[in-house]
């Protein structure tokens, strides 16, 4: 199996900067693309960001300019660098990846537990 572990996450003043990472381990080939998901309270699963295998990357329109995604493909990690931050960014960020087991693996959709970021006005 595989299993992605956030790590980062915490309490924050409004404007203030935040990096989550998210580290991927088991049986990998190879990873395809990655993503950054938020869940508020009371509101529906959104993407934030993703990075493909290529590097190109998509950010929201609500974090653009704000947040970067990376990704370090050597370690399997993602990484979400969080800047000014805003109160309405309070959510739990969940990462997730497309994760071959294998090179005939079509690839399977892998999510972590989340991470919780709690930013203060």
């Amino acid at each position: 199996q595989v299993q992605l572990v956030e790590s980062g996450g915490g309490l924050v003043q409004a404007g203030g900067s935040l990096r989550l990472s998210c580290k991927a381990s088991g049986s990998i080939s190879s990873i395809d693309a990655m993503a950054w998901y938020r869940q508020a309270p009371g509101m529906q699963r959104e993407r934030v960001a993703q990075i493909e295998r290529s590097g190109s990357t998509y950010i929201e329109d609500v974090v653009k300019g704000r947040f970067t995604i990376s990704r370090d493909s050597a370690k399997n990690t993602l990484y979400l660098q969080m800047n000014s931050l805003k109160p309405e960014d309070t959510a739990v960020y969940i990462c997730s990846a497309n994760v071959q087991t294998a090179y005939w693996d079509p690839g399977t959709m892998y999510w972590g537990r989340g991470a919780q970021v709690i930013v203060q006005s």
